[in-house]
Parts: C-alpha cells; sequence; structure tokens
C-alpha cells in the first residue's frame, strides 16, 4: 500500500464489506468494545498488517455498530479486526483481547494459509498466524439467467453427501477431488439415480486443521464432517481447488449452476447452534472477541462457562436480537446471492432457546426464518433435536418446517429386521406420519423419510453388522449410537457366504422399498445406492480418509442395489399415491375403494395389538387416473399367503417383489405380471407392490 487510503466515517449497514465505486465499506457488530482495529494486509501470506486503521468512536461508531469507508479498495483486499474492551469474564462474559485478530463474522471469504490454531488460544499475538477475510464483489458473475428451481416438496427425492467424500477417492477419476468442481462431475450419476435434490454436509468455512485426537495407529484425526464453522457467509476454502476470491464464490457458484441445469437442487447443511470456537479453552477467532456475551449462552452463575446444548463446547444464543439477524441474514445471503435451495439445520432445537437455555414457545429466530420473504420459497429442514434433550419431532416451532423423522427411521428398521408388534407404527410411518405431524394441522411433507444418514451406519452396514466398530476414532469404541436396530444376517461385516450376500440385498431393498414407498420425503444417503461400506464405523466424524469416501469401483460392481434404487425413484414416480402431500383419510374413489384399508395376512385384518405380528398390507384406491396398489410387507423369517381384495373389472398385477432378483424385482409400466389367484404367496422378509390393472377379458375378480 503506497499512500495512505482516504477514509470517511462509511455506513453501519449493510455489515460485512460492500464495495461501490470509490472504495469499501467495513461495518462489524460489537456494542461493549472501546477500541476496533481495521487491519489492511497487501497480501493473503503477509505475516503483518501494511496498514491499521483505528476507528474513532466519536466518527467511526453508531450505536452497536463500528464502521469506516476506505476509499480506493476494491475486491480482493485483505483484511482483518482487532478489538479491546473489558475483559470480565466472570460478570458480564465479555472476553476483549486486542492480541487476537478477528475474522468479519460477516466475510464472503477467507484465507486460513498462515492459520495456526494454537496461537489463537492462550496470551500471545496471532497476528503473524490468523486468519483473515477477503473483500468480495458478488456483482462480478454471470449467472446465465439461472434461479431456484423451487421443486415442490411433494416432489423431492434428497441425496444426502459430503463435499470432499463424494470425489476424494482415486476411483472417483475427478479432476479436482474433493471439490466444488469435482462434484459436479458426479451430475450424470445423480441425474441417472432420479433424486431431485443434493444436501450437502456443512460448507460453510470451518477449521480442517483441528486435530480432535489421536488413532490408534498414532495418525491424528481432524474435523471431517465440517460441522464446526467460523465463516457463516463463506464457501469453505478446502473445497475450492484455487482457494483465493475467484476460487470461493465463482466456483461454488459455478457448482449451483451446474446442478440447477440438471434439474437438481441444492440444499445446505447448515450450523447455526455452535461455533468452531469451542468452549472457555478454546480459540479466538471472531464472536467471542467481539460480543462474546452477545452471540453464546453464558451460565449466569458465572458467565466465564458457556452453556453448551449441542456437545461441542458452546451453544450460540440464536434469539438475541443480534444473532438473530446474522442468522437471517446469512441465509437469505446464501438464497439472493448462491441461488441455494434450501437448508438443514443442525440440532435445530437449539434455536428455540432462550437466554437461559430454556425452550420458547415462540422462538423469534425461528419464525424469523419461516416468515421471510427472501426465504418464503426456500425448503427449510429441521433436525428437531439437541445435545441438550431437547426433542421436538412433530412439535417443532412454526409450520412449515419439514423435520428429520427419526422415529421413521427407528421403526422401519426394526420391523424390517424382524421385530414384532411394530405394525401399527410402521403404519404410520408409511402414512407420513400423521401421529407425529396431525396433532399440529401439519402435512406429510413436514416429515423428511430416511433409514440413514452420514450419522449412523450405511445402509449396507446396516444389513451387515450387529455393532457398531469405531475403535479407528480414537475413542476407544465408546463413540457413536450404541443402539441401530442393525441385524449381521448371521455373520459380523463382509462375508462370501452367497445365502448371507442374497438376505443382506434383500434386506436393503425391503429398506428402501418402504422408504420409496411411504408418503413424506424420501431422503437417501450417499452410496447407498451401490452399497458403500464404512466397515461398521458409525461415527466416521473425523475419518477423511477412504473409511468415508465413496467408493466409486462399488458403483459398477455392485449394479444390482443401483438399478433396484433407481428403478424404485422410477416407481415412485410412476404412481402419485405415494407422493400425496396429505394424510390417508378415507375418502373414496370412483371403485369405492378407501385411499388405504388396512390388512393383515386376511383381509382388513392388521393385527394392531398383535404382539406378535411381524406383516403388514394395505390396498391404496386409485385417484386422478393413478391404479389401485396393494402393499405386502412380510418381515417373518417364513413364506406366506395373503388374501388380494377383489375389484371389478380389475386383475392384480405384479409390480415389485424384493425376493426376486434384479431385474425382475422391479417390473416396468406395460409389463407387469398377472397373479391369476385370490391370495399372493409372499416370500420371507420381502416387500411386494401390486397393482388393479383392467381385466381385458372383462372378467369380475
Amino acid at each position: 500500500m503506497t499512500e495512505a487510503p482516504q477514509i470517511t466515517a462509511g455506513r453501519p449497514q449493510p455489515l460485512g464489506t460492500t464495495v461501490d465505486a470509490d472504495g469499501v465499506n467495513f461495518s462489524v457488530f460489537s456494542e461493549h468494545a472501546t477500541r476496533v482495529d481495521l487491519l489492511l494486509f497487501d497480501r493473503c501470506d503477509d505475516p503483518e498488517p501494511s496498514r491499521t486503521i483505528q476507528l474513532h468512536p466519536d466518527r467511526h461508531r453508531s450505536f452497536h455498530f463500528w464502521h469506516c469507508h476506505v476509499r480506493g479498495l476494491g475486491a480482493g483486499q485483505v483484511y482483518a479486526y482487532r478489538m479491546d474492551g473489558p475483559h470480565d469474564t466472570s460478570r458480564s462474559g465479555a472476553r476483549f483481547d486486542h492480541r487476537k485478530v478477528l475474522l468479519d463474522p460477516y466475510a464472503r471469504a477467507n484465507i486460513n494459509s498462515r492459520w495456526k490454531r494454537t496461537h489463537a488460544i492462550g496470551l500471545d499475538d496471532n497476528v503473524a498466524h490468523s486468519m483473515r477475510s477477503l473483500v468480495v464483489d458478488l456483482d462480478d458473475y454471470d449467472w446465465e439467467g439461472d434461479e431456484p428451481l423451487r421443486t415442490p416438496m411433494s416432489e423431492t427425492i434428497i441425496y444426502e453427501l459430503h463435499v470432499r467424500g463424494a470425489t476424494a477417492s482415486p476411483t472417483s477419476h475427478a479432476a479436482n477431488p474433493g471439490t466444488f468442481s469435482a462434484l459436479t462431475e458426479k451430475i450424470p450419476h445423480l441425474k441417472e439415480l432420479g433424486i431431485t435434490a443434493v444436501e450437502l454436509l456443512p460448507v460453510f468455512d470451518f477449521d480442517e486443521t483441528q486435530v480432535l485426537r489421536t488413532g490408534p495407529d498414532g495418525s491424528e484425526l481432524r474435523n471431517y464432517w465440517g460441522y464446526d464453522p467460523y465463516g457463516f457467509f463463506a464457501p469453505h476454502t478446502g473445497y475450492c481447488s484455487e482457494p483465493h476470491l475467484a476460487g470461493h464464490i465463482a466456483e461454488f457458484r459455478d457448482m449451483v449452476k451446474a446442478f440447477h441445469k440438471a434439474g437438481i437442487e441444492v440444499i445446505l447443511d447448515v450450523v447455526f447452534n455452535h461455533t468452531s470456537e469451542g468452549n472457555e479453552y478454546g480459540p479466538t477467532i471472531s464472536f467471542r472477541g467481539q460480543a462474546n456475551e452477545a452471540y453464546y449462552h453464558l451460565w449466569p452463575q458465572d458467565r466465564s462457562h458457556y452453556m453448551d446444548f449441542t456437545g461441542c463446547g458452546n451453544a450460540v444464543n440464536a434469539n438475541h436480537p443480534m444473532v438473530t439477524k446474522f442468522i437471517l441474514e446469512s441465509l437469505e445471503y446464501w438464497v439472493r446471492e448462491h441461488h441455494v435451495d434450501g437448508f438443514r439445520f443442525d440440532l435445530a432445537s437449539e434455536l428455540s432457546r432462550g437466554a437461559l437455555g430454556y425452550e420458547m414457545a415462540v422462538p423469534p429466530v425461528l419464525w424469523a426464518i419461516e416468515l421471510s420473504q427472501v426465504l418464503a420459497e426456500t425448503k427449510i429442514i429441521a433436525e428437531p433435536w439437541d445435545g441438550g434433550g431437547l426433542y421436538q419431532v412433530g412439535r417443532f416451532p412454526g409450520k412449515r418446517w419439514a423435520q428429520w423423522n427419526g422415529p421413521f427411521r427407528d421403526d422401519v428398521r426394526r420391523f424390517v429386521r424382524g421385530d414384532a408388534g411394530l405394525v401399527g407404527d410402521v403404519a404410520a410411518r408409511i402414512g407420513g406420519s400423521e401421529d407425529l405431524f396431525g396433532p399440529q394441522q401439519e402435512l406429510p411433507t413436514n416429515s423428511i423419510n430416511f433409514i440413514t444418514c452420514h450419522d449412523g451406519f450405511t445402509l449396507n452396514d446396516l444389513v451387515s453388522y450387529d455393532e457398531k466398530h469405531n475403535y479407528a476414532n480414537g475413542e476407544a469404541g465408546a463413540d457413536g449410537a450404541g443402539e441401530n436396530f442393525s441385524w449381521n444376517c448371521g455373520v459380523e461385516g463382509p462375508t462370501d457366504d452367497p445365502e448371507v450376500e442374497r438376505l443382506r440385498v434383500r434386506q436393503m431393498k425391503n429398506l428402501l422399498a418402504v422408504l420409496m414407498l411411504s408418503r413424506g420425503v424420501p431422503m437417501l444417503l450417499a452410496g447407498d445406492e451401490f452399497r458403500n461400506s464404512q466397515g461398521g464405523n458409525n461415527n466416521a466424524y473425523c475419518q477423511d480418509n477412504p473409511t468415508s469416501w465413496l467408493d466409486w469401483d462399488q458403483a459398477e460392481k455392485e449394479q444390482e442395489t443401483w438399478n433396484f434404487t433407481r428403478r424404485l425413484i422410477e416407481l415412485r414416480r410412476r404412481y402419485r399415491t405415494f407422493r400425496e402431500p396429505r394424510f390417508y383419510n378415507g375418502h373414496l374413489n370412483s371403485r369405492l375403494l378407501s385411499d388405504v384399508t388396512w390388512h393383515g395376512t386376511k383381509l382388513e385384518q392388521p393385527g394392531w395389538e398383535d404382539t406378535h405380528a411381524r406383516v403388514l398390507a394395505c390396498t391404496l384406491g386409485g385417484f386422478n387416473q393413478d391404479p389401485d396398489l396393494h402393499l405386502i410387507l412380510n418381515m417373518y423369517h417364513l413364506g406366506l399367503d395373503f388374501e388380494l381384495p377383489r375389484i371389478r373389472g380389475r386383475r392384480w398385477h405384479r409390480v415389485l417383489d424384493t425376493a426376486r432378483p434384479g431385474p425382475y424385482d422391479i417390473l416396468p409400466a406395460g409389463q407387469e405380471e398377472l397373479i391369476d389367484d385370490h391370495t399372493f404367496h409372499a416370500h420371507g422378509r420381502s416387500v411386494v407392490l401390486l397393482a388393479a390393472l383392467p381385466d381385458e377379458k372383462g372378467t369380475s375378480r
């Protein structure tokens, strides 16, 4: 910087940096700071700033905001802050420390090339090893007319994946493995599969250098999943093939635009419940050094300690007015500037807690998100629990919020593995979980149905392991859920036994079939369609290695499950019955069939009170040109005969049977197989779907 720039008061809003024709406006929030310094660096890797601008409280402060305009600066400028003020942790909770360099919470991009986490802890000045923010010109991009897709929830099929894990393996043959750009190379696979939305594990900037613990082999285990953010407006540096200004913004936007051209929405898994700064022993990165008492829940008896409802050291005080503003503006930014289609909120129940940590009846931040005009057509999905025991499935605040349906996962897993006495619960799950969402006047589209997700066993491991195998995580196997409702089909782990393998394939098909033939919004875990395995690890949060990376050789090898999953998604699209955005309600169709009638092996005898029952069937009356359907779930280990209802002028045809090998497990439209009987023999541990098609002979059946 050859000459001193011209500095004026600037504007308090918007927060962050704003590029104009004359320079850059800087604005940052801190209610109790007594001094704010703006640090300007000539280059990303400079150990010291080339200029420090001290903001005068009389000229550069408007109530809660410190601001200035610097003439002559532009996009690409590297900057950071220092702040000073009270350090009264026990009474006020303030933790100002002028020795620590702070990121701009509203930064659109960050640089971490000099970052050393240990230097952000303790008493030393960390300027030489600090992270810095980048000024970004958001208008310098050609969207080519792209807009969010706005796919209806009832038509949505979600595919949850990790950006790095999707292509980090050499088997992906990606040009830049583990990046946003590499992910676009897998779009043909996803499009052929038939999914409508990718749900990306966290892509906000997080500290991937953080060593969480040491593995049994002495390796350093780092933050892989990304559920520990510090940059809520910035795409993660580590997912950029060229981690500089253009890489941060343009590469993320290129990815979104490519997905949209393929008809696939982009949903971001966002973490607003805690930050990377951890507890009182953690690093000072931004929030702690600017407004610790505002951003975090602190114990009222001793505000030097953090409340922790997340299991991650701190909990964000989301319903503080400034923090609510911060969260809402972050979400609106990703929609407005990056065309993101939706958000899944990690441990979302934490966002319903008030200043003292108690559950609020009307949490301002959640209602602000629901009622935001910018987010009005954006999907909002809650993980409706937190690490402090608050569980809100079916009663999450608001009406529009979809929710991860944990009971769906658990009930279906137990039923398919052969647990008895669950037919009533499973019927509720198939029907859209009216028992959970009906009392709140919500809909099946409020239910995100899933069998597996990043947190837990993969689908292959669910049918291959009775126990978790997490020793590689360095916690002596103590981490991860202990009860997974899994069944190894007779052998723990990989096997060459063909009978066990056939049973495992059938069980995976059963689980997938129940998922796709239930009302609600189905979600698949990436790689389940080709039996991706984590070797029995059900908590691979620190495994940035082949344990968690998708093995694309499996996609070539496991054609049975791949083809079944693809054709099953086609089947869901074939019949509107499974995608109706309402609960079954007893309405009659033109053939006087109810939209649902429940059975067991005998018609209209579902055995709701039978504690030994392992079977369930239902007839689904078709509307709007859909045929009548009959679904059979036989989770008993032996084959059983199921009575079929008679429908005048129609005969039953087999559409799906998980006991059949591919490609005969799902038959295409026009090739359904006639069932010339009034009963159907369903093999043990199988799912069957029949369609009542017109009888060409005119025979009454």
